[in-house]
């Protein structure tokens, strides 16, 4: 099925003369113009554009796909005018990427008082970096930096990665092998316990144990559930081991349903990042939602043990 920001894309190069001119009027990257530009003409079949190196002139199927669409296009443009003008309020809509554990824990009780309409997308650091280059997500949290040129990575917070057991777990033998840092009989009393991990997404597990013993986990979880908090609300009073980010469970940690196993050694700790296009079309509303996470960010193992 076609996507008609495609066409909404291939209007404006026609009509601006160059890719860069274009991706400023569609408040979106450059690549992000070529990757529309480039799937229009994988759909059509032909080249759309002569590139030049000042200007992109149009090919005869170009000039011809432009005087079919023009006018069902400003048609369309202007549909959408009289539909916002006539909403009360004028809001700005801006996307949203993050995990959703940080979405459920940090954003969603704030969401109703939003000036502005938001969507929000959870996806993996890798495909929620090129869905900010290609301008369909407007601010993204990560912990991973790309290679694209036009974002721009500011800093916020960090999560270190924890192990953690239902409080009904016996860890006697595990802290005695852990004070004599004896690693391979560690390793193998922990690959002989219950274990939980997500669905989606095994990551955490994986480096952790790498960090720790320099291998992948050789275990199978037996317990597989949809999200982190899942494991939580399993493991709350009860046994078994997991592996999650530290400010995902201050609440429990505190509550004493889980407990601390062990911060691994060496420690497993990730900066999180606010990304955002260079030439944002939404500066303010994304300082907005900047400022919410800051003041809103769970209480992690650090600010933990300065309460108790």
């Amino acid at each position: 099925m076609i996507n008609l920001e495609w066409f909404r894309t291939f209007k404006v190069i026609y009509e601006a003369g160059t890719l860069s001119a274009a991706a400023k009027d569609l408040f979106i990257s450059q690549p992000g113009v070529s990757l529309h530009l480039s799937s229009l003409e994988s759909f059509a079949g032909h080249r759309l554009f002569d590139r030049d190196t000042r200007k992109m002139v149009a090919t005869e199927r170009g000039t011809m796909l432009y005087n079919f669409i023009i006018d069902h296009m400003n048609k369309l443009e202007e549909a959408e005018h009289i539909f916002r003008r006539k909403s009360k309020a004028e809001k700005p809509t801006v996307s949203v990427g993050m995990s959703m554990e940080i979405f459920q824990h940090v954003l969603e009780s704030n969401i109703t008082d939003l000036p502005f309409n938001l969507v929000t997308r959870f996806g993996d650091c890798p495909q929620m970096l090129q869905d900010l280059n290609n301008g369909t997500l407007d601010l993204i949290l990560t912990t991973q930096k790309g290679t694209q040129h036009n974002l721009d990575y500011k800093p916020f917070n960090t999560e270190k990665i924890i192990l953690i057991c239902g409080n009904q777990t016996d860890t006697n033998e595990f802290e005695q092998l852990l004070s004599q840092d004896n690693r391979p009989a560690l390793k193998d009393w922990l690959n002989n316990q219950i274990w939980y991990t997500t669905a989606y997404d095994m990551e955490y597990l994986k480096n952790f144990w790498s960090a720790s013993f320099d291998a992948l986990p050789s275990f199978r979880p037996k317990y597989v559930v949809p999200s982190f908090a899942s494991i939580l609300r399993c493991m709350s009073n009860s046994k078994g081991f997991a592996v999650v980010p530290d400010f995902l469970c201050g609440k429990e940690l505190a509550e004493k349903g889980i407990k601390l196993a062990w911060e691994g050694s060496p420690p497993l700790e990730n900066t999180l990042y606010f990304a955002k296009r260079k030439n944002t079309a939404y500066p303010d509303e994304i300082k907005y939602l900047e400022d919410i996470l800051n003041k809103n960010w769970p209480v992690g193992m650090e600010k933990l043990s300065l309460v108790d």
